[in-house]
């Protein structure tokens, strides 16, 4: 085997010791562990409500509200508790509160219902109805409960459960959740039901920060990220994804460039290209016709002839004087120059195409190929030998992994980024081929030291001596720490120099992590009490309820501080459905 160290322009360190430090000590597991806690949170069923209420914990204790006070600011300001917060600062408790619709009422002569012996006029029905059979809300309107109820029933069924307004004229306020669960639950249960899952829901579907994963089937559980929606995570399924478009993990491709890329590998436009360079349509019934032979009078299977250096349609004779109008000699600019640049756009995406997928081939045979190395390091575990520690295998096999994917997706950003689909108004000519061969540069030299990675992980080393294995063993770090730099450089040449302020806020890319896609944890459930969700344990409990992970909560049913009373178990929403905490998990039409 020849010495790969020997060449200085491979970026190899024979004896960095400080380099190879941080990899020798790595968890042997293929999923390298982050020095820090993982900043994404898995929520599942038994965690949403729980996540969900130290956000309204947060604005309850901070502007002294109740609890459906709080959520309708939080659904208001799609659970940003840090934008709700600054709307404060600068523009006051009272226009916070206009512009959420939340009607805070501290006098106690507003509570409903009404006095039953007094009486009132429904507005809506013109009815004098008693006034147990009147509803009063926190902004004072008051109309009787069957109006109402079908004013609730409306909204909810039009989904707009997280929302439902005074039928008053020119109202803003949102009416009270209690209120609408009660008078809708005595006539439609289904619909109570179906409210009380909207404004569960509401925690996932209009915050910004939380996604359902794309798991197909849907694997019911949710991602919570804490600093940046740019990002790539992993659930607790095992799918990986980005964050941002839910689609596979695909950085250093921005969101806009991979869409742009699935759609062209999808719709088979290079197909349609073919077509137009290599085929005419007939003039008769505009099929397209490929010449086979060198004579230029080519014939449709509908029987007409044409001239195929013109498309003119003549007689089944090659007779040019039958051409009405005969210019095949004149030169036609315009059309040499269509035919010529759907040739070059054919060849410049079966440029990028074939090594996309070039790497994504090897990507998937090298995943295969990771038991029968896991394999070899068991064989060299058993044996008598002078290394004990194999840590570098499977170290070296997820530094393989994550970069074998960066430079996958490195040929779609390199078709879009040089090419004239997004760029074309903002880099000259002479500043995109700069551009493009700096880039270049740096995607052959991780290239190159990728090939020289997975060819070593290969080596039959459980076959060789231990002098061997040193000298393979070394190799493999020392490629890891290079490619991880290599890697690293090429998000900065990215994000800098690339990019830099082209359309920068279009074409966000998630960050480079050496240590591979994040995996979420868990987000601890604690029904007795508060669940921290910034360091995931359970905090003194102040609600005085015994705590049970089969427990069920009703909203409504809570005091003013926002803990959960004991109730009559219901259905809690969760990964698009509705569940029952004592059956079996459904996942059920999120209609």
């Amino acid at each position: 085997m020849e010495d790969c160290a020997s060449s200085d322009e491979d970026y190899y360190y024979s004896s960095d010791r400080d380099s190879l430090d941080g990899l020798e000590n790595e968890d042997s597991d293929l999923q390298w562990a982050p020095s820090k806690g993982p900043t994404t949170k898995v929520i599942t069923k038994e965690s949403l409500l729980a996540a969900q209420r130290e956000d309204l914990r947060r604005v309850m204790e901070m502007l002294s509200l109740r609890e459906h006070h709080a959520r309708t600011l939080l659904i208001h300001y799609r659970w940003d508790v840090e934008k709700l917060l600054a709307v404060l600062v600068e523009k006051g408790k009272a226009d916070l509160f206009s512009e959420a619709g939340v009607s805070v009422v501290e006098r106690e002569d507003t509570v409903t219902p009404l006095s039953s012996s007094s009486t009132a006029m429904c507005d809506i029905c013109i009815e004098e109805l008693p006034g147990d059979k009147m509803t009063k809300m926190d902004c004072g309107h008051a109309f009787c409960n069957d109006c109402w109820t079908e004013h609730f029933v409306v909204k909810i069924n039009e989904g707009q459960s997280k929302r439902i307004r005074c039928m008053a004229h020119k109202c803003n306020a949102i009416c009270d959740e209690a209120v609408v669960r009660n008078l809708v639950g005595k006539r439609h249960p289904d619909l109570a039901e179906k409210f009380d899952r909207f404004l569960l829901e509401s925690y996932i579907e209009d915050n910004r920060m939380v996604k359902w994963c794309p798991s197909t089937p849907h694997c019911g559980n949710a991602i919570r990220v804490e600093d940046d929606e740019f990002c790539e995570v992993e659930c607790s399924c095992g799918v990986q994804f980005c964050f941002s478009c839910l689609s596979e993990a695909h950085s250093p491709c921005s969101c806009m460039m991979w869409e742009l890329w699935m759609k062209k590998c999808r719709d088979e436009s290079e197909t349609v290209n073919w077509i137009t360079v290599h085929t005419k349509p007939c003039p008769k019934c505009h099929k397209p016709v490929e010449k086979n032979g060198g004579c230029n009078l080519v014939s449709c299977i509908c029987g007409q002839a044409f001239c195929w250096l013109c498309g003119g349609a003549t007689g089944r004779d090659h007779t040019w004087s039958r051409i009405a109008g005969h210019s095949c000699g004149r030169y036609i600019e315009d059309r040499e120059k269509k035919t010529e640049r759907a040739k070059r756009d054919l060849y410049r995406y079966m440029h990028y195409h074939n090594r996309y997928k070039a790497h994504t081939d090897s990507f998937k045979l090298e995943s295969k190929l990771k038991e029968t190395i896991l394999e070899k390091v068991s064989i060299s575990e058993e044996r008598e030998s002078r290394l004990r520690d194999f840590s570098w295998v499977t170290n070296g096999l997820c530094r393989l992994f994550r970069s074998r994917r960066v430079l996958s997706y490195s040929y779609p950003f390199a078709f879009y980024m040089f090419g004239e689909e997004l760029f074309k108004d903002e880099m000259t000519n002479e500043e995109r081929e700069i551009k493009q061969h700096l880039f270049e540069d740096q995607q052959q030299q991780l290239e190159a030291n990728v090939e020289k990675l997975s060819k070593f992980l290969e080596e039959p080393f459980d076959q060789y001596t231990d002098d061997k294995v040193m000298e393979i063993r070394m190799q493999v770090i020392n490629l890891s720490v290079i490619i991880d730099s290599l890697c690293k450089k090429m998000y900065e040449c990215i994000e800098n120099d690339l990019l830099g302020s082209l359309q920068r806020n279009t074409h966000n890319i998630a960050p480079y992590k050496s240590k591979g896609i994040e995996k979420a944890s868990e987000l601890a459930v604690c029904w007795s009490g508060k669940a921290s969700t910034t360091t995931g344990k359970c905090l003194p409990s102040d609600c005085g309820t015994s705590g049970k992970r089969d427990r069920s909560f009703s909203f409504g049913t809570s005091d003013d501080k926002g803990c959960p009373s004991p109730k009559q178990p219901k259905k809690e929403s969760y990964g698009g459905g509705f569940f029952d905490l004592n059956l079996p998990a459904e996942v059920l039409d999120r209609n």
